[in-house]
């Protein structure tokens, strides 16, 4: 992979595009209606897309077609949202703090890297709490584990970061200090292609 490029070599875009059509069709709950030869051809024709979803791939995300209102603003259109749908919140992408003004402010035990910036380094986006609660009615998403959500401004502010999980079959939102990383805490994202 060369990452200043941001594109994969023909053979990596190959096997990612069969790891994708694989999970495509083993999971047409998510995208009824959609037909992979579109998005295949969609995906073909942006490399760097391509290699943002391999990212995603890569950190455990298992990115695959959604199509929930929030992410695709509720607009038919010619393009496609990806969103991690890992069972549990991205291997990859856990222990790590909401954002780097949070990283900054640790004075020990600082984790490897945050939220925010992982997102901006991968080409995603972090759902909202609104997306979040979307994505699970696609399945049973964090039962295990929890994901950091885009923060509201004058909650970040104050200090504080939004998480959420699903524990009870029932999808709850909580708060803690963005500074803060546990093991089990990741994100998800998106990626509209």
């Amino acid at each position: 992979m060369n990452s200043s490029k941001r594109e994969l070599s023909s053979e990596q875009q190959a096997e990612l595009l069969g790891i994708l059509k694989s999970r495509f069709e083993k999971n047409m709950n998510r995208h009824k209606g959609v037909e992979w030869a579109k998005v295949q051809e969609k995906l073909e024709a942006n490399s760097e897309k391509i290699w943002s979803l391999n990212e995603m791939e890569m950190t455990g995300g298992e990115p695959d077609i959604v199509v929930p209102i929030a992410i695709g603003n509720g607009k038919k259109t010619d393009e496609y949202v990806f969103c991690d749908c890992s069972a549990e919140s991205p291997k990859g992408r856990r222990s790590i703090c909401y954002d780097h003004h949070a990283l900054n402010a640790r004075k020990e035990h600082k984790p490897e890297n945050s939220a925010v910036e992982m997102a901006a380094d991968i080409g995603i986006t972090i759902l909202t709490e609104e997306q979040y609660r979307e994505l699970q009615q696609l399945g049973n998403f964090d039962t295990k584990t929890s994901s950091w959500v885009i923060t509201p401004e004058p909650i970040r502010k104050l200090g504080g970061a939004l998480f959420c999980d699903r524990r009870y079959n029932t999808v709850f939102l909580y708060h803690n200090g963005a500074e803060s990383y546990y093991a089990a805490r990741g994100f998800r994202g998106w990626l509209k292609v």
